[in-house]
């Protein structure tokens, strides 16, 4: 090697430090580049490197790391600029740990998650940002330039998005498929990762498990067709953990028959790092080597992937002089410093949403409120979720009100029920060394997380149960791993008695191991259960001495609604909810202070008590940051990006994706939310006055300005979050019923008032047309709103957009893909039988149909389908009393079509099995 390679050469340009250091690497070499943990090459003087240091809301696995609020909580704040200082902090975290042990953590982070938050009973709700895409693919956008910061040159850390593409569900998440309709898809879920890759803030993206139209993601023409076209920059894709695996493993995906052609496959589509088999480099060297003999990839394919790995890598400064390097004298003194301390609270603060307010409850004053009850399983703890980094220090509820009303004066209780177990004459008794049959009186604390799930506190040393390799011991300080073994059901039987059982948990089915331990034979023992401790009736006997009561609950990050497992409802967990109805019952002056991943159905609540507030799982600062906010030293910051609904009863399916025709999330739902997405109230009040558009009129390629004046009409400082909505109110197709254009957050002195301006593009006005498989903006008058909430609208405007006028689609003018359809019912998208291209239409069931609206047949005399299975029946107009058209079995030659000039609507009336993948007439 030359003294000085070019790729060494920090001011050489990009291009060509790569292409040096490829050109100098055996194809051994390249191929083991391709897995997650890519070794040292001593002869070129390379180091190893790991893609993958976790880093969503915090450095995460690595030990103490500054703990912010989770994703959803940081969207929560409605402030990208502060979304992207804690990005920056996060990165220079990473960039510290590097500096000290370059192994453990590399600089390729895997954050943010952009996945659009579709339906809040997704486990890993947390993760994600907002159920709006602008606003979703804004603080994703944000989060990432902090994460890469702004050095002309050189990376801070290496973004990468999770996780392309229609991830937003965990139940059987690496067999299920996301349906994404062409205008779904281009309107709603590919925005959220194209802003972060056209602007530069993110340099890489993470594929999911989930199949999409019938095609796992992990082979998805859409990585190279749609997500790779955004920029000219190297886009650097890595799988999920385990996922190539899954393409061929029999009892996951099978997509392919063996891991030489799936491997070959996803390397083709645009897999450029195999996430597998752990640090096990070698079974996906195997399995590549395998498809070069086998001639299924090329060195070529090969070299393409390893150029965007080095891409990273040399603009991570890595190959740099090292005096040149500018991120090199980051230490970990950087690591929970005081400034990021305070950041991590400011950001906490500014999350925190205030739901419901009257009766002058809130804010709490000292001089008014002599003695404040906390009461519930989180006024005292702070739960972190399985992206979080290892708390270094705890600010809960109670510590917070407690620095300024004085420990004296804050009351406390968990408020969760105190039970022992009886098994005959004994009871049981759990402590480090395990269960145990004892004469005297032993218990546990509940804690409720929901669905029949419990955790269990061993009043003998304080620990949680726990279940592992067949045995029953209190040896835990609560949920903390993967697999979570302090999951349990109490099983109750018609004569009284309860069942002890272990709750499945990924990788823990351990059941019955109670039974076990205590050598009672194969049936589960049937265990008497007392109630030791009412714990609702002793909080709310607390609640009735004093002057004011907050009731803390929400979810435990690990339990019920995580990573691996959806939510079954949006209901409190059932001791919470009592908890709450009877602390209220006995004093009135209550507030509700929701700590959780996701909403919840919180109806009662809103209807009866004085307060409601909503925090996501804060991190370290969150005591303090709710006292600031509960004291009214802050005023609350947060708004809403999700809906809250009223039930679960009001959500589709879990895994249908299409939000248009299932009139889902803010945009088409037809409801009265319990609370709007982008709501959130303030201590002060506001006024809105003088909207103003520049113009009535404008075309496509215009740019309109709108101003409205906003007045803190209160008695206190305040901060406003001023949302812009549009909705178009004559469209040829379904048009959102309100769509998030911009947003401005200020704060406002009492008097102040602030002149808003939004500029407001017209092309952004534009819908993917289905009959000209592209963006168009079309002739309308579009409803102008601006307010406080999707449904707190106070002003309106209109505004006449020149655009395009959507006419018929011609017959004959070429083939028309089936999934261009714009009604349907019992079908489902699919892929074709081509494993890594094209998209079909197949009927689940018989009598499915699918309508092409607008159809000109005039001149066609014969048809034939795309596709396979039982024949399909065409319609014209009605899909049960329509004209005949034709009869077509899918892939045969032409069929005659009875003569039918003029415009139709073109109904497909398909038996099930059948798939289409284009209409072609003649």
């Amino acid at each position: 090697m030359s003294e000085n390679p070019r790729f060494r050469q920090a001011e050489a340009p990009l291009t060509e430090r790569v292409d040096d250091l490829l050109a100098r690497l055996t194809l051994p070499e390249k191929i083991a580049m391709l897995h997650q943990h890519q070794p040292a090459i001593d002869r070129l003087g390379l180091a190893a490197f790991t893609t993958g240091t976790e880093a969503l809301h915090g450095l995460a696995w690595l030990g103490e790391a500054t703990v912010f609020p989770q994703a959803i909580g940081l969207a929560t704040s409605w402030n990208l600029e502060l979304i992207g200082r804690v990005g920056t902090a996060v990165a220079t975290e990473v960039r510290g740990l590097h500096h000290k042990d370059p192994t453990r953590c590399g600089l390729n982070v895997w954050a943010p998650v952009v996945n659009p938050l579709r339906d809040p009973r997704w486990g890993r709700n947390e993760e994600g940002y907002a159920e709006d895409p602008l606003l979703t693919s804004l603080a994703g956008d944000a989060y990432a330039r902090g994460l890469a910061g702004d050095h002309p040159r050189v990376l801070r850390t290496a973004p990468t998005l999770k996780h392309f593409l229609g991830y937003g569900s965990e139940t059987d998440r690496c067999l299920t498929s996301s349906n994404l309709s062409p205008r779904v898809l281009r309107e709603w879920e590919l925005p959220c990762y194209r802003r972060p890759i056209e602007r530069g803030s993110a340099v890489a993206v993470m594929a999911s498990y989930n199949l999409v139209n019938g095609r796992p993601a992990h082979v998805t023409p859409y990585l190279n067709d749609e997500l790779r076209t955004w920029t000219t920059d190297e886009i650097f894709v890595v799988s999920d953990a385990y996922a190539p695996s899954n393409l061929a493993d029999p009892d996951q995906q099978a997509w392919f028959p063996d891991h030489a052609e799936s491997h070959a496959a996803a390397l083709k589509a645009g897999i450029d790092s195999f996430t597998d088999a752990d640090n096990r480099s070698f079974v996906t060297i195997e399995r590549i080597d395998e498809a070069m003999r086998r001639g299924l990839v090329t060195e070529g394919d090969v070299d393409r992937a390893v150029r965007r790995a080095l891409t990273v890598r040399v603009r991570l400064g890595e190959f740099d002089p090292v005096d040149d390097r500018p991120y090199a004298d980051i230490t970990t003194d950087v690591i929970n410093c005081a400034e990021h301390r305070e950041l991590a609270r400011l950001a906490a603060r500014e999350s925190i949403t205030l739901l419901k307010s009257e009766c002058c409850l809130l804010p709490l004053d000292p001089a008014r409120h002599r003695t404040v009850a906390v009461v519930g399983p989180h006024a005292a703890k702070n739960y972190t979720d399985w992206y979080s980094g290892t708390l270094p220090y705890s600010s809960t509820v109670r510590d917070g009100l407690a620095e300024v009303f004085g420990d004296a004066r804050i009351l406390h209780t968990e408020g969760v029920d105190r039970i022992a177990l009886r098994l005959g004459d004994h009871y049981l008794a759990a402590d480090a060394d395990g269960v145990h049959l004892v004469d005297e009186v032993c218990g546990f604390d509940v804690f409720d997380w929901g669905n029949g799930v419990v955790t269990l506190r061993s009043t003998v040393n304080g620990k949680f149960l726990r279940a592992a390799d067949g045995s029953l011991a209190a040896d835990s300080p609560g949920p903390s791993e993967w697999v979570v073994r302090e999951m349990f059901k109490l099983d109750r039987r018609p004569d009284g008695t309860v069942a002890l059982r272990t709750h499945a948990s990924p990788g823990n089915t351990d059941l019955g191991s109670l039974t076990a331990q205590l050598d009672l034979g194969p049936r589960a023992a049937r265990l008497g259960l007392e109630t030791l401790v009412d714990g609702a009736a002793d909080a709310a006997d607390l609640a009735a001495t004093a002057d004011a009561v907050l009731v803390v609950v929400g979810n435990h990050p690990l339990v019920n609604g995580r990573e691996t497992e959806d939510r079954a409802d949006l209901k409190l967990p059932p001791a919470q909810d009592r908890l709450l109805r009877e602390v209220h019952a006995a004093n009135h002056n209550t507030a509700l202070v929701l700590v959780s991943s996701y909403p919840y159905a919180v109806e009662w609540a809103d209807h009866h008590l004085p307060a409601v507030l909503w925090t996501s799982h804060g991190g370290q600062e969150l005591g303090r940051a709710l006292t600031d906010v509960l004291t009214g030293r802050a005023d609350p910051g947060g708004r809403l990006t999700q809906t809250w609904y009223r039930s679960a009863c009001e959500l589709p399916d879990l895994l249908d994706y299409d939000i248009i025709t299932n009139d889902a999330t803010y945009q088409y739902y037809r409801g009265t939310p319990l609370y709007p997405f982008g709501h959130g109230l303030s201590y002060a009040t506001f006024d809105y006055s003088n909207l103003d558009v520049s113009h009535s009129s404008a075309a496509a390629g215009d740019t309109v300005t709108i101003t409205v004046w906003v007045t803190n009409t209160g008695r206190r400082p305040g901060s406003e979050v001023v949302q812009l909505y549009t909705h178009q109110q004559l469209s040829r197709v379904k048009q959102p019923l309100r769509q998030l254009r911009s947003f401005e957050k200020l704060t406002l002195e009492p008097g102040q008032s602030s002149l808003v301006t939004f500029s407001l593009t017209v092309d952004d006005l534009h819908f993917w047309d289905v009959t000209s498989d592209r963006f168009v903006v079309e002739t309308a008058r579009h409803k102008i709103m601006v307010g406080r909430s999707a449904s707190d609208i106070r002003l309106t405007a209109s505004l006449s957009v020149r655009g395009r006028r959507i006419g018929p689609r011609r017959a004959l003018d070429h083939p028309i893909p089936a999934v261009d359809h714009d009604e349907y019912s019992g079908t489902t998208l699919a892929a074709t039988g081509d494993p890594t291209r094209g998209e079909a239409v197949r009927a689940a069931e018989d009598g499915a149909w699918c309508c092409l609206s607008g159809i000109d047949l005039t001149g066609a005399h014969e048809v034939t389908l795309g596709g396979d299975g039982p024949p399909v029946e065409l319609r014209l107009d009605d899909p049960y009393a329509g004209t005949p058209l034709a009869t077509v079995p899918p892939g045969a030659s032409p069929v005659p079509v009875t003569a039918a000039d003029g415009v139709h609507d073109l109904y497909l009336i398909l038996e099930a099995g059948s798939r289409v993948t284009d209409i072609t007439f003649r």
